[in-house]
């Protein structure tokens, strides 16, 4: 109500207030980072009580909707868990679903309003934040933060409302930047992230240092790479690269290669094209701790987006046995590079490769429309573009015999 009402009592007149005709709905909104460094069992019962605090007399929660999930994630992103995961828990509070879920059917609800302890329990991405916000007020939905003061001016409330959500996007961003660093210095010291390579096994380096258990638990023992068990893997693993790298071979040629002597190159299950590639294609196997080489975040589930090799965070030393050098490692991604490009660029690589290991130099004369003109060493050899494979095994064939 204003204050500055009308010079006399009009409070009998019929639209002297106009009423909300929708009852209304309040529904609880919160959210924990993980299972096992916090306890839902406990910090989702706690928000809810502290959320409680901005209902009306005699209101309660029509529904209740909570995730255990990073806060940095976007709401599609959330709830994937099974709902076993969520049974398992013992949370007393009741889920009826997640934060997306709680998007997907406020209107189906009719909520009116959704109350959270602060606003990082929407998210700390202030972006993912505010647009939960914009779709739930496009649905008619206030969402209220229990932390938030009441009364006052409504810049006031929004002022302090943004600062909170800068205050949340600034901690996730030092809180990445302090991950990143962390797992930096782990490749850096030779310890291995992810599952090993089909060469090798993980091994808990027993000269890494062990903290005290902490306030999460015993930490996890750091682990450096070994040579599997079975060392006919490293020899597989080994030749493989060597069949890409001075062959030339794409990965079906390969697989045939290795299927053709399971003896010799052993496989739990089968060899597959994303195995061979991925093999060729891991810098683990030249003896250092690679780490970055991917982007989990892409907002696409299952999803990951490969980084560039500059972004990527190599061990100063070679802190395992490697499969291959450095060089050789090279060599066979240029080698992929050329088979991606096309018949004709892998077929040039094959002839320059081949070349190169006779000491001789690849150089384009002259070319035309159906034929280009090189000297391989102190010969000419006109070739047709693209080039065969039955002629490119010629021209290798007719360099070995000249030398």
């Amino acid at each position: 109500m204003t204050h500055f009402g009308p010079p006399i009592d009009l409070s009998d007149l019929a639209n002297f207030e106009q009423a909300d005709s929708r009852p209304r709905r309040p529904v609880f909104v919160g959210r924990v980072s993980t299972k096992d460094n916090q306890n839902p069992a406990s910090s989702i019962p706690r928000q809810v009580v502290l959320a409680s605090e901005r209902l009306e007399p005699g209101e309660e929660f029509v529904a209740y909707f909570w995730d255990v999930e990073s806060g940095m994630l976007p709401p599609e992103l959330r709830g994937l868990g099974p709902q076993e995961m969520y049974d398992a828990l013992a949370v007393p509070t009741r889920r009826d679903g997640g934060l997306q879920d709680l998007v997907d059917r406020a209107e189906q609800l009719e909520v009116t309003h959704v109350l959270a302890e602060r606003s990082d329990r929407v998210a700390r991405a202030m972006l993912t934040s505010l647009t939960v916000e914009h779709e739930l007020e496009r649905a008619g939905v206030e969402v209220v933060y229990a932390n938030e003061p009441t009364g006052g001016t409504e810049s006031g409330r929004l002022r302090t409302r943004r600062y909170s959500q800068v205050d949340a996007e600034v901690y996730r961003a030092n809180l990445m930047e302090m991950s990143m660093g962390g797992q930096i210095q782990h490749a850096i010291n030779g310890w291995n992230h992810g599952y090993p390579a089909y060469p090798y096994i993980a091994v808990i380096d027993e000269n890494a240092p062990v903290r005290e258990k902490g306030r999460f638990g015993a930490e996890r023992p750091r682990k450096k790479l070994a040579p599997h068990p079975d060392s006919r893997r490293f020899d597989a693993a080994r030749e493989l690269c060597r069949l890409r790298r001075e062959e030339h071979l794409r990965a079906a040629d390969i697989i045939a290669i290795l299927e053709s002597e399971p003896a010799q190159y052993p496989i739990s299950g089968r060899w597959t094209h994303g195995l061979v590639e991925g093999l060729i294609a891991n810098p683990k196997l030249t003896g250092h701790q690679v780490y970055n080489r991917k982007s989990p975040r892409t907002g696409r589930a299952g999803f990951s987006k490969l980084n560039p090799v500059s972004k990527w965070v190599w061990s100063p030393e070679v802190v395992h046995k490697a499969v291959v050098s450095v060089q050789e490692w090279k060599q066979a991604q240029e080698v992929t590079a050329g088979l991606r490009a096309g018949a004709e660029g892998g077929s040039l690589l094959r002839i320059r490769a081949a070349a190169r290991r006779l000491g001789l130099t690849v150089t384009a004369v002259s070319s035309n429309d159906t034929h280009t003109l090189y000297r391989i060493g102190g010969r000419q050899v006109a070739l047709p573009t693209p080039i065969p494979d039955m002629v490119v095994q010629q021209v290798i064939e007719d360099m070995g015999s000249a030398s």
